[in-house]
């Protein structure tokens, strides 16, 4: 039974080490990813405002199997981007990216967003997958890339 929480400032290195595996796994460990992000040893620091949550998936024993956030996206109007959805192996396959997506989106509308922006990769063909399920269209590149190494890009009316 996994639960999602508010990230808190002792989870820091727990999601930083599960977002860098699952990036080495994609060979993702590159400049111009969340990989380099100067934040990411330090994700509490950058989350907790009403536009700029990150939340962490727990089991009852409160053990940290991956997170999911958002900021607002000042490229387009309304929009908030959904950042940083991992996973540990092994809670992947169960179907748990589905409810962290529906999760988070709720929180975005709570804060007053009308859409979803994301950024991926080809190589995360997972997520890529888990997106379109959940109703995201597909973009072409736009100008305001976040991370410059990402080549697919997303948007979810909410």
């Amino acid at each position: 039974m996994f639960t999602l929480r508010e990230l808190q400032t002792n989870d820091n290195a727990k999601i930083a080490a599960i977002i860098r595996q699952n990036l080495e796994n994609a060979k993702l460990d590159i400049p111009g990813t969340a990989y380099f992000d100067a934040a990411l040893d330090n994700l509490s620091d950058v989350y907790g405002q009403n536009e700029s949550r990150y939340f962490v998936v727990v089991n009852e024993k409160d053990e940290l199997f991956g997170g999911i956030g958002f900021a607002r996206f000042e490229a387009l109007s309304n929009t908030a981007e959904l950042q940083k959805l991992y996973l540990d192996d092994s809670a992947k396959g169960t179907g748990l990216g589905y409810k962290m997506i529906a999760f988070i989106e709720d929180r975005m509308r709570e804060a007053g967003f009308k859409k979803s922006y994301l950024e991926t990769h080809d190589n995360l063909a997972a997520a890529i997958h888990i997106y379109q399920k959940s109703g995201y269209k597909e973009l072409p590149r736009p100008n305001f890339v976040g991370h410059s190494s990402m080549n697919r890009f997303f948007i979810k009316e909410l």
